[in-house]
């Protein structure tokens, strides 16, 4: 039986990077993953429109965080803080009973342009994930940091050796949880 892996990326631009390293992490998974990206271009929440009806895309991502087995998460550091589509997100989910990642196990990537490698962005993510009760995963943990000019990823693939090794790890401890 294949295991399913849902990514979510809270950066919407294409080239990503924070999508890539989620791209990178499925297939350092194992041979039966199976992956799928969540589209988190979602309508910003309002109660208006939750009154009227929730948004296809919304009802998808809900059936693919339940669908999935675990689930891979990257953001980036905007303002020290996760990306407010990653927070849109988790705050659509949070409204459907029963909550869809009740005990779903999550790993935490982040992917930014400083220094830090978004290590507030991830704790601040850990912070907004509390109430829906999913199985974080606390260690190991990956940050990547302004240094990734290139030398970490080309063409759109998480190339770094030693950054891959321990996103191998991640995926396993991941699996192993799940």
């Amino acid at each position: 039986m294949a295991f399913a892996l849902l990514g979510m990326s809270g950066a919407l631009r294409a080239a990503s990077t924070n999508t890539a390293l989620i791209r990178s992490g499925a297939a350092l998974a194992g041979d039966d993953v199976d992956f799928t990206l969540a589209d988190l271009d979602l309508p910003l929440y309002n109660g208006d429109v939750e009154d009227a009806g929730y948004p296809e895309k919304v009802e998808t991502l809900v059936a693919q965080i339940r669908a999935a087995d675990a689930i891979v998460m990257s953001t980036p550091e905007y303002n020290k803080n996760l990306s407010g589509v990653m927070k849109n997100a988790l705050d659509w989910q949070s409204r459907f009973s029963p909550g869809p990642l009740t005990d779903k196990p999550v790993a935490i990537l982040s992917a930014t342009a400083g220094r830090s490698g978004g290590e507030l962005a991830q704790f601040s993510l850990r912070h907004c994930l509390t109430p829906f009760g999913p199985k974080i995963l606390q260690q190991p943990q990956l940050h990547i940091g302004s240094n990734y000019d290139g030398a970490v990823f080309a063409d759109g693939q998480f190339v770094d050796p030693k950054g891959r090794e321990k996103l191998a790890e991640i995926m396993q401890s991941l699996r192993a949880v799940a």
